[in-house]
């Protein structure tokens, strides 16, 4: 479990074939891996990857064909947003955050608003009924708020801390990007469409 809230960015060092899949490894330096250990969850994008070996500098993860198949940004050479995971009693400043990517959305626009930036981003239609203006959605791993919904859309602010603390200094109009709706759609989702007993 994850809040939303990078804690660094770090890069694809390498990527190579590994069971069904790839093995990366990932520059994590600016994480502080002092304390983490195999086995550990980190975000990576907002993917949730298990953390398989590694040194002061970087860890390896092993990320199989179906997750490579509906997330995108695991290839080598890019930046990529890091969370470790929560610990009980740490605090949630974003919104609660599985790691588990439900679809990849594309950037459409991005307006410059002196130093923060509105930015639109086309969205899977299955998953716009779970996106709901004031409502959160993770946007490769970053907790955001949905400022507006329209159609196929929907839109977020990014403040200018955002902007330097994450991948997204970068971002620009047809860039791809991980998106997760928060969990809570998900379960009143379910609870309102689900099988009815009896």
């Amino acid at each position: 479990m994850f809040a939303g809230i990078v804690a660094a960015v770090g890069r694809i060092a390498s990527s190579r074939a590994y069971g069904d899949g790839v093995r990366l490894r990932i520059d994590a330096a600016a994480l502080g891996l002092h304390d983490m250990r195999v086995g550990d969850s980190v975000a990576v994008n907002g993917v949730c990857l298990t953390v398989v070996a590694l040194d002061k500098d970087a860890f390896e993860a092993d990320v199989s064909r179906a997750t490579l198949g509906v997330t995108h940004g695991l290839a080598g050479g890019g930046g990529v947003n890091l969370e470790k995971s929560l610990r009980l009693g740490d605090r949630v400043d974003g919104h609660l955050v599985s790691g588990h990517v439900d679809g990849v959305g594309r950037v459409v626009a991005v307006e410059e608003l002196g130093g923060s930036a509105r930015v639109a981003i086309e969205a899977p239609a299955p998953l716009m009924r779970f996106i709901a203006a004031k409502g959160s959605i993770a946007v490769d791993g970053v907790s955001l708020t949905v400022n507006a919904v329209d159609g196929a859309r929907f839109e977020v602010n990014l403040i200018p801390h955002t902007r330097a603390a994450t991948t997204f200094r970068s971002l620009v109009p047809g860039m791809h990007v991980n998106l997760e709706i928060d969990m809570l759609a998900r379960y009143v989702e379910r609870a309102l469409h689900g099988p009815k007993e009896g």
